[in-house]
């Protein structure tokens, strides 16, 4: 008997929408479905079924619950997921496909009626939502796909012959395609791989580089190089421009461009997240005139948070012979079914729902926006435009000019999309304009920590939706679109906070790493022992490496020495009550046999944490020669015992004779004639790898040896209550990063250290031994004196084994 979905279902979101589907089958359906069995027909062998498909089928919640299995994989679980936010609306969408496929057995007239009724609704509503007048609509899975069926019409109507004579019209007056150089990646290409012309048929026009926004089409070079196609005797077909690009969200300046288009009769086409805004009551300017252009392609998916709907490409032409041979319309009725999960979401939300949910995701951005302004070690697209602004003669004409320009910057910028970046302030920035100011390379560090920003306030914040985007210009940025990403994430004002909250805990660790990066790499080359690694894409203090003294040139033994060295070294520093962060590195790179330090804190102390390190590397290195030189000695040590051995057992016989050596007799005769041997009794020391006498072993009851092995000079470093390593103080931080180092503990002379003291065991044992009355019985304090002497001695040896 088939179980209820609700019982078996795990995954509320797929329960709902069975639910749906089948109540919809109930309702549509007319009838019971009548099922032939038609027994003569040869049934194959079990054998030759796979398993899913043996027996009799398996009923719907069976197939349901395998479908969740697949998605909710143990892969999955294991891993970080950022599923997305399927709210009402999006069940609407996910209908639609079902009805889509069961609407598409209807009968033909019917079938005809019903999809021209659905394509014309859902063109009359997007028409009217984002101010497109007179337009018609192309559904697409692919966002890219309606623009090649508008290059496609924009050939079809500039070449009259392309119809009959095909490409080879195309050879005598090359068709020229532009593009701006903030384009989505891969665009161009993708259209002339599509559309069969030659990549030199694509032109990618450069972006502003002295006036406005970085990421804005040049205007005027566009201008020149269509003027030079002309003259070659080229083609302007159609130009791509861009409502919001896809890494920093600019807007082109559109009506300038329509202007253009106009004079040289190129077909304009736009793209972009900024044309939602269209559907709000108050519209920029360069915004709205992107309803002018000729072609534009909205993505209403991510916008409104709807799954599976497709991308529409809204157009206007008057010849339908034409849109119908560049594949705009078709005479299927079943593709335009493509419309019918737009025309149910579109219809259950209505305009009001629609509006709210594109001015919520405005709203997001401009909170976002105003938190950010407040952080001074965080600069958006506005003020990185404002800093790439000309040096003029005067400082005051520049600042002048500077905020005129800024004010024109900000009004053309005004996008929901936020792109931020870490940029520590410096004087040489501020008065020319470079990247660099502390140190080469500063760019590339600045990179790899905004990459590692993004990457954590991602993790830390997911339904926030930030990704890391790299720009031409400004590096590694963070970017929050919340028009892709908040319907579908369900990002709220507490998301935003929470951002906020993280970049102000992070802010200060990445100042700080970046102000003692350069402190660190000239305080490791001071050390002899380290070797700093140059690696600017690591985003922490850095790398180095330690490099173990070898006497001997074999690369391959160096080498692993190296590696072990380094590894036991990595494994110490870990295990360290310390805020600061040892690792590998990155899995796939480059160096090898490494220690990479982690993002600092403002109190640390770079003279320490290299000495710390340098110390500890040392004395890894003098315990791993000790045990090479001790197993050396013990290895001498134990050839030469046997030795001894062997001539104390030849000595034995030769002493005792041959008869105490036989079984029985020698016990007979030893119990007649005690014998009194005079070879005494021996240990092994493995400290001096030589045979010793048992004599004081078993007088002292302890095992002494004649030298004890040096001690390892340790720190000395004075710490107050609660204070972890590699932390100034916050009171007199010179004098505790002075005496905390050890280091110089380690560099002190042999020569010059002072002897152990006689410890406080040696100083209390005469006193343990000394009776606690007089008595007149026993001799002169002078002679007792002399008599402990060799107790005292006997004393040192073991203090000094100790």
């Amino acid at each position: 008997m088939e179980q209820p979905l609700h019982k078996i279902m795990v995954d509320p979101m797929l329960a709902e929408m069975g639910r749906n589907l089948n109540d919809a089958m109930k309702i549509l359906e007319n009838g019971h479905k009548e099922v032939d069995h038609d027994s003569g027909q040869r049934r194959l062998s079990w054998r030759d079924i796979p398993g899913p498909l043996q027996g009799d089928g398996q009923d719907v919640a069976s197939i349901l619950q395998l479908v969740q299995n697949l998605m909710h994989d143990d892969e999955d679980k294991q891993g970080h997921r950022r599923m997305q936010y399927v709210g009402e609306q999006g069940h609407m969408a996910l209908l639609g496909h079902s009805l889509a496929a069961y609407i598409s057995v209807l009968e033909r007239e019917r079938l005809r009626k019903l999809t021209t009724r659905i394509l014309s609704d859902t063109t009359l509503w997007l028409c009217r939502l984002f101010r497109y007048e007179n337009g018609s609509a192309y559904y697409h899975e692919d966002d890219r796909e309606g623009l090649v069926k508008v290059c496609r019409l924009v050939i079809n109507a500039r070449y009259e012959e392309y119809t009959t004579e095909g490409f080879t019209v195309l050879s005598s007056k090359q068709p020229v395609i532009y593009q701006s150089a903030a384009c989505r990646p891969g665009l161009g290409q993708h259209l002339c791989s599509q559309l069969g012309l030659p990549l030199s048929s694509l032109c990618t026009v450069p972006c502003n580089t002295m006036f406005g926004s970085q990421h804005q089409i040049d205007v005027a070079l566009l201008d020149k190089l269509i003027k030079d196609d002309v003259d070659t005797g080229k083609i302007p077909l159609l130009l791509i421009a861009n409502a919001g690009t896809p890494g920093a969200g600019h807007t082109d300046k559109l009506g300038r461009l329509k202007e253009l288009c106009v004079q040289y009769n190129i077909w304009l086409h736009v793209e972009g997240v900024n044309l939602a805004t269209l559907a709000l009551g108050h519209v920029t300017s360069p915004v709205m005139a992107a309803t002018k252009s000729d072609s534009m392609t909205l993505t209403p998916g991510p916008w409104l948070g709807l799954p599976a709907v497709p991308a529409v490409t809204l157009y206007r032409h008057e010849d339908p012979a034409l849109s119908l041979a560049a594949g705009l319309t078709s005479s299927q009725p079943v593709e335009k079914l493509r419309a019918l999960p737009l025309w149910l979401s579109l219809q259950y939300l209505g305009h009001d729902g629609i509006v709210e949910r594109i001015r919520s995701a405005s709203l997001l951005s401009q909170q976002l926006l105003e938190h950010l302004k407040s952080l001074a070690s965080i600069k958006t697209s506005a003020m990185v435009s404002h800093s790439a602004l000309p040096l003029l003669a005067g400082s005051s004409l520049r600042d002048v000019l500077g905020s005129l320009i800024l004010s024109i910057v900000e009004d053309e910028l005004s996008s929901p999309v936020v792109v931020f970046r870490f940029s520590q302030d410096n004087s040489a920035a501020s008065s020319g304009g470079s990247v660099e100011g502390y140190f080469p390379g500063e760019k590339e560090v600045q990179d790899a920590l905004n990459r590692w920003l993004g990457e954590q306030l991602a993790h830390l914040v997911p339904a926030s939706g930030v990704d890391v985007v790299e720009l031409e210009d400004e590096g590694t940025c963070v970017r929050f679109n919340p028009l892709m990403t908040a319907a579908v994430l369900g990002t709220q004002e507490s998301d935003i906070r929470a951002l906020v909250e993280k970049l102000n805990d992070m802010v200060p660790l990445l100042s700080s790493t970046l102000r003692f990066r350069q402190d660190f790499r000239e305080e490791v080359y001071h050390h002899t022992a380290l070797t700093y690694i140059e690696d600017l894409s690591w985003p922490g203090l850095g790398a180095i490496r330690y490099e173990p003294r070898c006497e001997h040139d074999d690369d391959e033994k160096r080498e692993q020495d190296v590696e072990k060295i380094n590894g036991n070294l990595l494994k110490k520093l870990m295990e360290l009550d310390s805020d600061m962060c040892f690792s590998t590195g990155p899995e796939f790179g480059a160096e090898k046999n490494c220690i990479y330090l982690g993002l600092a804190t403002e109190d640390l102390d770079v003279t320490e944490l290299v000495e710390i390190i340098t110390a500890s590397g040392r004395d890894l290195e003098e315990s791993g020669k000790l045990l090479e030189n001790m197993t050396e000695v013990v290895r001498k040590g134990i050839l030469e015992a046997e030795l001894q051995l062997q001539k104390a057992n030849e000595a034995k016989l030769m002493e005792e004779g041959v008869l105490r050596q036989i079984p029985l007799v020698g016990s007979m005769f030893n119990w007649f004639s005690p014998s009194q041997s005079s070879i005494k009794g021996q240990t092994f020391s493995l400290v001096s790898g030589s045979l010793d006498t048992t004599e004081t072993t078993y007088s002292l009851k302890a095992q002494t040896g004649k030298a004890g092995t040096p001690d390892t000079p340790t720190s000395a470093t004075k710490r107050l209550p609660g204070q972890k390593l590699f932390r100034r103080s916050a009171a007199g931080s010179d004098t505790y990063s002075e005496t905390s180092s050890v280091g110089q503990v380690e560099e002190m002379p042999r020569e010059t250290s002072p002897l152990p003291p006689a410890s406080e065991e040696q100083a209390t044992e005469p006193a343990q031994d000394e009776p606690a009355s007089p008595d007149p019985s026993s001799p002169d304090p002078s002679s007792a004196e002399d008599q402990r002497q060799p107790d005292g001695q006997e004393s040192e040896e073991a203090d000094g084994i100790r």
